[in-house]
């Protein structure tokens, strides 16, 4: 996503080393004698200018400094280089983070919400567009209104797709998407909705007292990707913060296939939902991380 350039560069504080120059994913730096000067037009405003400079004589005006301010922490502003950090203690938070699915009735602080998103924003995006959107979901009351329209959407999905005429239409038009619905989730979806409706279980959320979507704006390059790269940082930090979190694919079906849930959450007609994660504390005493199946990667050498 290019943008119109308002990076400055301070001739007096310039001292011509010129990394600013080598590291611009824009070309939009040159040097001009013996000082880096803007020459470019348009912009990713990745910052990376300013980061690299060894003068402090790069500013851009797209970063905000008070951005990933946060409330509940204090920040070291001080960068890691590569490898100065303990790569153990990285993949003991990431085996230790898993999903919760029971929960504490303690609400979660709406600063502690907000600083999940602000961590969410330390992620990648493509063409560094950060065109991401999140909605918090703040308390139980809210998460219940939309795990109960969704739970609506999904009652309305079941009775067409226990319907054998329409299965039969859907597979001569749609492709089988309606029959494999069927055969692969319209028992458990049933079961969940008779829960929902007669023990009042929330098998969406599973009591979560708070949710963050996590979605794009129009003009995302990957807006897929951007967001779920967002929505881990959150899952990790969450941990972090001693909070239980589990992402709810369900919701994120209910969402893209049902505009009036978005409506209901006031969430604009062109913004698309990708990631919904289930907030709280958890209610879950596991005592060792997590494994993994084995995996073999594949080497391609030409």
């Amino acid at each position: 996503m290019r943008r119109l350039i308002d990076t400055k560069i301070d001739p007096g504080r310039c001292t011509g080393c010129g990394e600013c120059v080598r590291v611009c994913p824009s070309f939009a730096i040159e040097m001009a004698g013996d000082v880096a000067v803007v020459t470019g037009k348009w912009s990713i405003g990745c910052g990376h200018c300013a980061a690299v400079c060894p003068a402090d004589a790069v500013t851009v005006g797209f970063i905000d400094e008070d951005a990933l301010r946060l409330a509940t922490a204090e920040m070291d502003e001080t960068l890691l280089e590569p490898g100065a950090f303990d790569t153990p203690s990285l993949i003991r938070l990431m085996r230790s983070r898993r999903s919760c699915r029971n929960y504490l009735e303690r609400p979660v602080p709406e600063e502690v919400l907000d600083d999940l998103v602000r961590i969410g924003t330390t992620a990648p995006s493509g063409t560094n567009c950060q065109l991401w959107s999140f909605t918090i979901l703040p308390d139980r009351t809210s998460v219940m209104a939309l795990g109960g329209a969704a739970a609506e959407f999904f009652r309305r999905l079941n009775r067409k797709a226990e319907n054998p005429a329409l299965r039969l239409m859907a597979k001569a038009f749609m492709g089988d998407v309606l029959g494999e619905y069927y055969r692969d989730w319209y028992e458990s979806v049933k079961d969940g909705l008779r829960q929902w409706d007669d023990e009042g279980r929330d098998r969406l959320f599973h009591g979560a007292p708070a949710a963050i979507l996590v979605g794009s704006r129009p003009g995302a390059t990957c807006p897929v990707e951007d967001a779920l790269l967002a929505s881990q940082n959150i899952l990790l930090a969450a941990h972090a913060m001693g909070l239980g979190t589990c992402m709810v694919g369900f919701i994120v079906e209910a969402l893209s296939r049902d505009a009036s849930i978005p409506r209901l959450l006031g969430i604009p007609a062109d913004e698309k939902i990708h990631a919904a994660i289930a907030v709280g504390y958890p209610d879950e005493p596991y005592r060792a991380p997590a494994g993994r199946r084995r995996i073999e990667p594949r080497y391609f050498r030409p």
